[in-house]
């Protein structure tokens, strides 16, 4: 559903994007440091319940959490497990297997995974400017984690990133009629709750292999941020600019994650971006700028209507 926005939004909405993108790319890399000690269902356990907890208690005391009508239980199921519980442990197990800066670029390939599932669908129409859109986006892709290269060590975990997208593209792209019939909050509210289901024991059974009395303060620091900040602010400020910008606009800011990440990554985890990483980014970045350049494709203007979508 299209919102009523103002003529002149302001500055307000543009620094609050910004603000969103850095506590979004920042979340690979407080990641990394929780993986260091945290097994990974463990730190997907924690995310997902701890979000649920912090959402439904926004969400009880602002009165905006409805509930979802049976006949929509079983699309709010299958949303839940691809756009939680499958994506959460794909993206947070290739984080463990990959770089931060290799799983924020990789990332942003999500639009074109939803237009692409979209098309497959007939809930969009393929057009030879998405179409190329989508191979440049995927030569970006193999050359970055393609087997003939020197950094295949990272190329499992690249992979699972991909594959992660690819769910969390398909969630977006059938989810539509969830949040057109219901809020935003009530949606993701539920979604992360039966999300929580499966990944709150699971990560409770790894988690007892840990001494967790033995954890560093930092790491659950680290847990801490990205649960309160890098999920529930970071969903709260992007729902806030959405009702005063466009969506277009919203997907633009996109593109500073892995930008952050490049600069971030190298001074708190020490890692290194090599020149073919480059490369492989500016692939990237004009293939989802060709796909997501105006036209009115219905599945890009959801991805920029999913304010968790770059936050996943």
């Amino acid at each position: 559903m299209s919102t009523a926005r103002p003529a002149t939004a302001g500055p307000a909405p543009h620094i609050a994007l910004i603000a969103v993108q850095i506590m979004f790319a920042t979340w690979p890399v407080l990641g990394k440091i929780a993986l260091r000690t945290l097994p990974s269902l463990s730190l997907v356990a924690f995310r997902v319940f701890g979000a649920a907890i912090a959402l439904s208690f926004v969400g009880v005391a602002t009165r905006k959490l409805g509930r979802i009508a049976r006949s929509d239980w079983g699309l709010l199921v299958l949303c839940s497990l691809l756009g939680v519980v499958f994506n959460q442990w794909l993206f947070v197990k290739g984080l463990s297997l990959t770089t931060a800066v290799n799983a924020t670029l990789l990332g942003t390939t999500i639009p074109v995974f939803t237009l692409l599932v979209s098309i497959i669908l007939g809930n969009d129409t393929a057009s030879w400017r998405r179409i190329i859109g989508i191979l440049v986006a995927a030569a970006g892709v193999i050359y970055l984690i393609g087997p003939e290269h020197a950094d295949l060590s990272h190329g499992a975990g690249d992979l699972l990133i991909i594959s992660n997208s690819l769910f969390y593209g398909t969630y977006i792209a059938i989810s539509k009629r969830l949040v057109d019939r219901y809020n935003a909050l009530t949606v993701i509210t539920w979604i992360f709750i039966l999300g929580s289901l499966p990944t709150a024991p699971i990560g409770a059974m790894s988690l007892a292999k840990v001494s967790v009395k033995d954890v560093p303060a930092a790491v659950w620091l680290s847990v801490a941020y990205i649960v309160l900040v890098a999920t529930v602010i970071c969903y709260y400020l992007n729902s806030w600019a959405l009702t005063r910008v466009p969506p277009s606009t919203v997907a633009v800011y996109i593109y500073l994650q892995p930008l952050i990440a490049f600069i971030l990554a190298p001074l708190l985890l020490g890692e290194k971006v090599s020149p073919r990483v480059v490369i492989a980014a500016l692939l990237v970045f004009v293939g989802v700028a060709i796909v997501t350049r105006r036209g009115r494709s219905r599945a890009i203007e959801e991805v920029s209507e999913h304010p968790e979508a770059f936050g996943h």
